[in-house]
C-alpha cells in the first residue's frame, strides 16, 4: 500500500497563512488613516509641556529610523515570502505611526518645522544595525519589542486619557493596536520555529533577553535620559509581568524550562568571558 502523502504545510507555508492572515485583519478591521481618524481638530494647546513634548518626540524619534529597519529586515528574511512581505507592511504600518507623532508636534506648536528638521539630521547621522543575525533570533527580538512598545503605548493612552488629550489619546490607541498586531505575528513566528527545533528556539529567546535593548538605544541622543525624566518608559517589572509572561504562555513555554536555557545562556557568556584564547 502506497504511503500517505504528507499534508503538513511546510515551515513557508506555515508562514505565508500566517502573514495572509494577518494582512486579512489588518486590510478589514485595523487599518486607520491619518487625516480622517485622529481627532485634529480636537487639540487643546493648554495641555502642552516639554515633557509631554519630549516623550512624543523621543517616540517619533524612534519611528524615524523606519528605513534601516525596514532594509535590514528585508535583506534577512527575502528567500521567505511571508516574512519578507510581513517586513514591508510592517515598515508602512510604522512609518504612519512616525509620522502622527510628528504632526502632533508641529500641529500642537510644541515643535517646528526646524526643530523637526534639526532632529532628523541628527538621526540620520547613526545607522541601526541588527542586534541579532539570524531569521530566529530576530523573530524574537521582534516578539519581545513589540510587546514592550504596546505596553509603553498603551501606558501613553491611559495618560493621555486621563489629561483629557483627546487627540494624542486617540494617535496612541490606534499605533499600540498596531503593535500589538505585530507582537501577536512575531510570536506565531517564534512558535513556528520551535515546531522545528524547540530547545534550539528557547535558547534563542533567552539569549535575545539576556542582551535585549530598544532599538532607538545607542541612536537617539540622551535615549534613556528622556524615556526616564519625561516619563516615556516601563519598568522592569512592568515588561515581566505584562510582556515576557504572557509571551511564554502563548508559546507553552513553562517558567522552569525557561530558567534552565536563560541559566545556560549565562553559563556561555560567562564561559566566553573567562577565555584566555581570546
Amino acid at each position: 500500500m502506497a504511503a500517505e502523502p504528507n499534508c503538513q504545510p511546510s515551515y513557508k507555508e506555515k508562514i505565508y497563512r500566517a502573514y495572509l492572515e494577518f494582512m486579512e485583519v489588518a486590510e478589514r478591521q485595523r487599518r486607520w488613516n491619518i487625516f480622517d481618524d485622529i481627532p485634529w481638530d480636537a487639540l487643546d494647546r493648554s495641555l502642552n509641556s516639554e515633557q509631554k513634548a519630549i516623550r512624543v518626540e523621543t517616540f517619533c524619534a524612534e519611528e524615524l529610523y523606519v528605513p534601516d529597519y525596514t532594509a535590514c529586515g528585508l535583506v534577512l528574511t527575502r528567500d521567505i515570502f511571508g516574512l519578507a512581505w510581513f517586513a514591508a507592511n510592517w515598515g508602512y504600518e510604522e512609518s504612519r505611526h512616525g509620522l502622527a507623532f510628528r504632526e502632533y508636534l508641529l500641529r500642537s506648536g510644541m515643535r517646528t518645522p526646524a526643530q523637526m528638521e534639526a532632529l532628523e539630521n541628527t538621526l540620520v547621522s547613526k545607522t541601526w544595525r541588527l542586534p541579532f543575525m539570524t531569521r530566529r533570533q530576530m523573530a524574537c527580538y521582534g516578539a519581545l519589542q513589540e510587546a514592550a512598545t504596546y505596553l509603553a503605548y498603551k501606558a501613553q493612552r491611559d495618560r493621555a486619557r486621563d489629561e483629557k488629550d483627546r487627540t494624542l489619546e486617540t494617535i496612541f490607541f490606534l499605533v499600540g493596536r498596531d503593535e500589538a498586531a505585530h507582537a501577536g505575528f512575531y510570536r506565531r513566528i517564534v512558535g513556528f520555529e520551535m515546531d522545528e527545533d524547540r530547545a534550539g528556539a528557547i535558547a534563542d529567546l533567552a539569549h535575545v533577553l539576556g542582551g535585549f535593548e530598544m532599538p532607538g538605544a545607542g541612536l537617539i541622543p540622551e535615549y534613556k535620559e528622556r524615556l526616564r525624566d519625561a516619563g516615556g518608559g516601563i519598568s522592569p517589572r512592568r515588561f515581566m509581568e505584562r510582556g515576557l509572561l504572557p509571551i511564554l504562555r502563548a508559546l507553552d513555554i513553562g517558567r522552569d524550562e525557561f530558567k534552565q536555557a536563560q541559566s545556560e545562556e549565562s553559563a556561555a557568556v560567562a564561559a566566553v568571558a573567562n577565555d584566555d584564547s581570546y
